[in-house]
């Protein structure tokens, strides 16, 4: 047996348990604002107002009937190491030598110059905001 509950002027559903049945509509409509978001889950849930426990299962399922595969979490945040370039040598670029850093992503990134290098700061320090 099931009683209704009003909840903001809907009548939602309820099982024998007390537990409240979301309408497959309105849960899609949560998960489609859910991914326009950007928020977590758990922050997402506590809005909407509804158990993350729950939230989380609506979310899975609809990753398995989509045959999607759960986001990954990157693997490490960026880090900065510090190189010190001795300039007693003369200049990097007459010698052909050149710093290749690699980025996360697959991204590359090379300096041939000294003058590069607060270029390339500059766009690392926009890099780990964004992250």
């Amino acid at each position: 047996m099931t009683d209704l509950q009003k909840s903001d002027g809907t009548i939602l559903k309820t099982d024998t348990t007390g537990r409240v049945r979301t309408p497959v509509a309105r849960r899609e409509s949560l998960l489609d604002e859910f991914e326009r978001s950007g928020l977590s889950g758990p922050k997402f849930a506590a809005l909407a107002g509804i158990k993350y426990q729950t939230f989380a299962a609506w979310s899975l399922r609809r990753r398995k009937l989509a045959g999607v595969k759960a986001p990954v979490k990157p693997a490490d945040q960026m880090g900065w190491l510090e190189a010190v370039v001795d300039q007693a040598h003369g200049p990097v670029a007459a010698k052909g030598l050149s710093l290749m850093l690699h980025l996360p992503g697959g991204a590359r990134m090379e300096l041939a110059d000294m003058a590069q290098v607060p270029l390339a700061t500059a766009l690392l320090r926009s890099l780990e905001k964004s992250c």
